[in-house]
C-alpha cells in the first residue's frame, strides 16, 4: 500500500512537472522554413543541427534583425525570429554565458510568468525562453523564442556557452557582467591592478578547476586576461607590434587544427579560429596573433587548458578595475 501511494505521489509530480513545460496558449508556437537565408517572419525559425554535428557552440542576437543565428563549430546550424527588449527595457548587448538552465521555469519579477525553456545570460533578469513574438522588440529585457525553437536550442546547448548580442550601439566585445568586468579573486592584493612588467605573468588555475575559459585581451592595458567559469586564472603582460590598438573582436576555437606549430608556443599546433564579430574592419585571428608577444611560458600553460569553444575578446577598452569597499568586485577606472 505504501509502494502504491509513493507511485501515484510520482506520477501526479511527474504530470504536473509535464504540464508546467507546456506551450503556454499565448507563447508563439514557431514555424519552421526551408530559407536558410532572407527575412524571417514573426515566429519562423530554421533547424538543421545535423549540418554539423559536432563541435562548440555560438549564439549570435541581432537586436537591430530581431533574429539570432546558432553556429556549431563555425558552421551555421539554425537561425530563428526573436523578440527582444521594449523601449525601457532594453536587452543589453555584450558577450554572455549561459549561467543557468531551466526547462520549467517562472519569472520571480513579473507575476509568476511562464518561461519555458529558459537560460539564464545574467543574474538579473535576463534570458532566453520561449515567449510571444509579435514582429518587434517587445519583452521586458529577455530575448523571447517560438516555443519549438526554444525545445530545440535548449536541448543543444550547454551552461558555460557563449550568446553574443549585438544591439548596434554597444562595442559588442566588451564583457556584459553585472555589475563589473572583472570579478576579484578571493585571494585579492592591491599589487594586482598595477601595470605589468614586461614577460610578467600571474597563473592560478586552482582558483577554478573546471568549466569554460575566456580570454580578454587589452590593448589599454597592454595585457591579456583568463578566466574560467567565470573566474579570474591568469594574466599576462603583451607587447603590441606596430600600432597602439587592436581594434574589437570576438573569436571562437574550432575543432582541430592548422597543422602548423603555435607562433605563441611550439609545443602546440595552432588552433583553428572563427571570426565572431568585429566592429569596423575584419580581422582573422592569424593576422592579428602576428602582432602580440607575450611569454611563452604562459602561453604553453594557457594552450594546455584551452579547448574547442573558448573565446577570445580583444578589446581596446581599458580592463584594469578599482576594488568597490566590501563589494567583491571592481569597478571600471
Amino acid at each position: 500500500m505504501k509502494f502504491l501511494t509513493i507511485l501515484v505521489i510520482s506520477v501526479g509530480l511527474l504530470t504536473a512537472s509535464q504540464a508546467a513545460m507546456e506551450r503556454p496558449s499565448f507563447h508563439t508556437k514557431g514555424t519552421p522554413t526551408s530559407k536558410p537565408t532572407g527575412p524571417l517572419k514573426p515566429g519562423e525559425y530554421w533547424w538543421h543541427p545535423e549540418i554539423s554535428p559536432q563541435g562548440p557552440l555560438m549564439i549570435l542576437i541581432s537586436i537591430p534583425e530581431q533574429e539570432m543565428h546558432v553556429y556549431r563549430n563555425g558552421i551555421m546550424i539554425g537561425r530563428s525570429s526573436v523578440s527582444t527588449g521594449s523601449k525601457g527595457h532594453e536587452t543589453p548587448g555584450g558577450v554572455f554565458s549561459i549561467l543557468e538552465k531551466q526547462q520549467s521555469h517562472r519569472s520571480k519579477k513579473y507575476n509568476d510568468a511562464p518561461m519555458p525553456n529558459m537560460q539564464r545570460l545574467t543574474w538579473t533578469g535576463i534570458a532566453m525562453h520561449s515567449g510571444q513574438l509579435p514582429g518587434y522588440a517587445a519583452s521586458h529585457g529577455c530575448v523571447r523564442l517560438p516555443y519549438d525553437f526554444s525545445q530545440l536550442l535548449f536541448s543543444t546547448t550547454n551552461r558555460g556557452g557563449t550568446v553574443i548580442i549585438g544591439d548596434g550601439k554597444t562595442p559588442v566585445p566588451r564583457l556584459a557582467s553585472n555589475p563589473g568586468l572583472i570579478l576579484a579573486p578571493t585571494d585579492f592584493a592591491p599589487g594586482m591592478l598595477r601595470p605589468l612588467d614586461k614577460n610578467y605573468y600571474d597563473w592560478r588555475p586552482e582558483r577554478s578547476l573546471e568549466g569554460p575559459i575566456t580570454i580578454v585581451i587589452s590593448s589599454a592595458d597592454r595585457a591579456m586576461y583568463v578566466y574560467r567559469n567565470g573566474n579570474p586564472i591568469g594574466r599576462a603582460a603583451i607587447e603590441i607590434d606596430r600600432r597602439d590598438q587592436l581594434g574589437d573582436h570576438v573569436f571562437t576555437m574550432l575543432e582541430g587544427t592548422t597543422g602548423k606549430p603555435s607562433r605563441f608556443t611550439p609545443k602546440h599546433e595552432e588552433a583553428r579560429w572563427m571570426r565572431v564579430t568585429s566592429a569596423g574592419r575584419p580581422v582573422d585571428a592569424d593576422a592579428l596573433a602576428s602582432r602580440l608577444h607575450f611569454s611563452p611560458d604562459f602561453a604553453d600553460k594557457l594552450a594546455n587548458e584551452m579547448k574547442p569553444g573558448t573565446t577570445v575578446i580583444v578589446t581596446d577598452y581599458a580592463v584594469v578595475r578599482k576594488p568597490i569597499a566590501d563589494s567583491g568586485y571592481f569597478a571600471a577606472e
